[in-house]
């Protein structure tokens, strides 16, 4: 006990207790203990730690050599040390200030789907990457060799650590993948209105596999923290039937195979995904309560055939 930190000590009393505190609030899953090879982080909460150029200070365990990804913005607060796959991560907690963009009036409405990641209501299409697809026959064979193996031997850890860090491989890219467009569609809009799904029940259906893959939830929230810290405006709207209208307001009902929107009101003739998009801008620009004309931005959109 002399050996650690007194504040990581006792930051590991709070986990305890913010771990007893989610259990009595839920009901159910009552905490676990973690045995050493489980327990692969620590914090220090408030001090006992020092950077240095490209040297940690770490009080109790001495100067530990870094590679610093970029520089530290505002006022650190605290330092997690992580295992993750046999490598070791020193992550910063920092107080930093928001830092708005420039004032912009474009709008878009963005329809997140797995045939193509999302589409918004300027027709374009970010095709769905599906990152754990691609490496889940590389992933199968792993596992394979992991049930060969006889548990907890030497051959079987090693194993164990290939098939920790081919998940850590794919959550990176995703990851990668969701900031880029996360940001780039936060600097292009001044107004980003998304569906409000209910993303938790349909990660347990029959397609669970590729929401999970998709990972719209956590696309979500990026864009969300993002569209904060530029002072954009991000509007959740009602899913309910955004694909079976048109966004001139005309019912136009559809099967789940049926991909292209025809609107016998309005003539709008283009695929499911665009005409969902659309109608997600009407909805939000609704809730926004502006008084300029939906129809305008229905008569902008582009008509194109389905697979073009």
């Amino acid at each position: 006990m002399r050996g650690v930190y007194s504040q990581v000590l006792q930051d590991v009393l709070h986990r305890v207790d913010k771990t007893y505190q989610a259990f009595f609030r839920r009901g159910k899953g009552f905490p676990r203990f973690k045995g050493k090879e489980q327990y692969d982080s620590f914090t220090y909460p408030q001090a006992g730690f020092c950077l240095s150029g490209n040297q940690l200070s770490l009080s109790k365990i001495g100067n530990v050599k870094i590679k610093l990804h970029r520089p530290l913005v505002g006022e650190v607060k605290t330092l997690t040390l992580k295992n993750e796959s046999g490598m070791w991560y020193a992550c910063f907690s920092c107080m930093v200030e928001a830092e708005p963009l420039p004032a912009n009036d474009d709008v878009v409405g963005i329809d997140v789907g797995l045939t193509s990641f999302a589409v918004t209501s300027a027709a374009e299409i970010v095709d769905n990457p599906r990152w754990f697809r691609q490496s889940q026959k590389k992933l199968r064979r792993l596992q394979r060799q992991v049930s060969r193996c006889k548990k907890r031997s030497t051959g079987w850890r090693r194993v164990q650590t290939a098939v920790a860090k081919l998940h850590r491989h794919v959550f990176n890219q995703r990851n990668d993948f969701q900031h880029k467009l996360s940001r780039e569609i936060v600097n292009h809009y001044g107004f980003i209105a998304v569906e409000d799904l209910n993303i938790k029940g349909l990660a347990g259906g029959m397609l669970a596999k590729s929401v999970q893959d998709a990972a719209w939830s956590s696309f979500l929230a990026k864009l969300f923290y993002k569209a904060e810290s530029a002072d954009r405006q991000l509007m959740k709207v009602n899913a309910r039937g955004t694909s079976q209208q048109c966004p001139c307001g005309a019912p136009v009902p559809k099967k789940l195979w049926d991909r292209k929107h025809v609107c016998g009101e309005c003539g709008l003739s283009t695929i499911r995904d665009h005409a969902s998009a659309l109608e997600i801008l009407r909805r939000g620009l609704r809730l926004r309560a502006k008084t300029f004309a939906i129809a305008d931005v229905v008569l902008e959109a582009p008509s194109f055939s389905y697979g073009a």
